[in-house]
């Protein structure tokens, strides 16, 4: 038997993050229409679906709902060290299963967060061809399942990378804007997936009528982010913690679009919530907009003081790594936030409350 609800919060060991997880609570969505509903989360093992995961705990504990969450995984014990206590919740259900094969739930489902996904950037051209068909069979697998139980939403969470290179004499990127990707490129696996996928979901929604909306994040971190993570914005923030000069292994020139994490899952919750079916919306927080050596560079100066510097040393086989192709766009969030959005937190924050976030991991 799982404990009750009212027992376990839904972060012990990590203040900042549970600070967040009840801000996203107490965002005046209409939570009520959850009341007894199933929520199935893929990817529940991700950064964001881990995240979505915690923060439907946090609603479901504060406004007493009597929710189900349904956290689909393919490794419990990963699933079970990730969540801690939190696992162990009653209103907490692991399911394994893969987005690859067919989803056998037996439960109804009523919402539907779709965040299982290739994330790796070297992975995109190591494995492209899995990187393609655990987005697009994955994808179709989980529409699948949403027509079967006639969900009541559903949000599939596509990326930033699906604009490609966009007009560069765009004052802000919306929505419609889509740019340039490179098909006979590898790395495109990724991005044109993503793509693809967003098309399924507006194929289902206008021939099946299953009401699933598309949510294209920036680049997501802040209060949540293990401590294992390797990405480049968790390599910022430990350089500054160590007092070790940032290395950059490009040229630093695209321009990159972040949003902290809680205000993501705000982001997505609100179109889970409140989104038209078959649209698109961007997760972003537009003052974020920054090249990767600025951002290294504030990193340096404000987090470390001054007392570390930013080092190019960009290798000769830089393709293999996975680096995206440089971008120069400014996203825009005025479709998200005439839903009611708004993030909370800039850059700089999101750096000092994911420090603080490590530090309370034991960094």
């Amino acid at each position: 038997m799982g404990k009750e609800i009212s027992q376990i919060i839904e972060s012990s060991k990590d203040a900042v993050l549970q600070e967040d997880l009840e801000r996203v609570a107490a965002s005046g969505l209409p939570f009520e229409t959850m009341r007894g509903a199933s929520v199935l989360v893929t990817g529940a093992t991700g950064l964001v679906g881990s995240m979505a995961v915690k923060a439907l705990a946090c609603c479901n504990r504060i406004h007493r709902l009597g929710m189900t969450i349904l956290a689909l995984v393919r490794n419990e014990d990963k699933a079970k060290t990730l969540l801690g206590e939190l696992a162990d919740r009653e209103d907490i259900q692991l399911v394994k299963g893969d987005i690859l094969q067919e989803l056998q739930i037996a439960q109804p489902v009523d919402y539907i967060i779709h965040g299982a996904s290739v994330t790796a950037s070297k992975t995109f051209v190591t494995k492209p061809v899995e990187t393609i068909q655990t987005a697009i069979a994955g994808t179709e697998h989980v529409l699948e399942l949403a027509k079967d139980k006639k969900v009541k939403s559903m949000v599939y969470l596509s990326s930033m990378e699906a604009f490609g290179i966009t007009d560069p004499s765009l004052p802000s990127v919306k929505e419609e804007d889509l740019g340039y990707i490179d098909v006979m490129n590898v790395r495109s696996s990724y991005s044109e997936s993503k793509r693809m996928c967003e098309v399924l979901c507006a194929a289902y929604a206008h021939e099946y009528q299953v009401p699933v909306k598309a949510a294209r994040l920036a680049q997501t971190f802040g209060a949540g982010v293990p401590k294992e993570e390797g990405r480049v914005f968790a390599q910022f923030a430990k350089s500054a913690m160590s007092g070790k000069d940032i290395v950059l292994h490009t040229k630093g020139e695209s321009t990159g679009n972040y949003c902290y994490t809680a205000d993501a899952i705000a982001g997505l919750l609100t179109i889970l919530l409140k989104g038209t079916s078959g649209e698109v919306y961007t997760v972003a927080n537009p003052s974020t907009t920054i090249q990767i050596k600025d951002m290294a560079k504030m990193v340096a100066s404000t987090l470390a003081e001054g007392k570390i510097q930013v080092i190019f040393d960009i290798p000769e086989d830089a393709l293999a790594y996975g680096y995206a192709p440089d971008v120069a766009m400014h996203l825009n969030a005025d479709k998200l936030m005439k839903l009611g959005w708004k993030p909370v937190y800039d850059l700089p924050d999101m750096y000092r409350r994911m420090v603080k976030s490590f530090q309370e991991q034991g960094l």
